[in-house]
């Protein structure tokens, strides 16, 4: 029987919660605007993980996404160190940030949800008349 969930799903799960928090707290860099872990994908023999940001309030600004995924990416050797410090692993995968862009997607397909709604709604207002 396969588990359900499995030791790289868990570890980048811890990972998602320890970056969140290393992030928030240990960069200092002003530049760096309000970035939220959303995912972690680590890969099977825990030598690289892919970690997914969004950049709260700046999702239409490329500018922004680009210069915070460069911020994160200078900062990669001293996440990496307190990862270490923190997690107890033999080896702490190599980290690629990238950003994720589900958030805004979401947001663009909730807003035609709400529009064609609202559509079929007035439509259906005027059959009525």
């Amino acid at each position: 029987m396969a588990k359900d969930y499995s030791r790289t799903q868990r570890i980048g799960d811890q990972m998602q919660r320890e970056l969140a928090l290393l992030v928030q707290r240990e960069i200092k860099d002003p530049r760096l605007g309000m970035v939220t872990i959303t995912a972690v994908d680590v890969s099977r023999d825990l030598s690289h993980a892919q970690v997914y940001v969004t950049v709260l309030g700046r999702e239409d600004d490329t500018d922004a996404v680009e210069l915070n995924l460069q911020i994160l990416s200078e900062a990669v050797g001293y996440l990496r160190m307190l990862l270490g410090r923190t997690m107890k692993l033999r080896t702490v995968p190599q980290l690629r940030f990238r950003y994720d862009a589900s958030v805004r997607r979401g947001a663009e397909l909730s807003a035609l949800i709400e529009r064609a709604v609202l559509e079929d709604r007035k439509h259906n207002e005027e059959g009525e008349d």
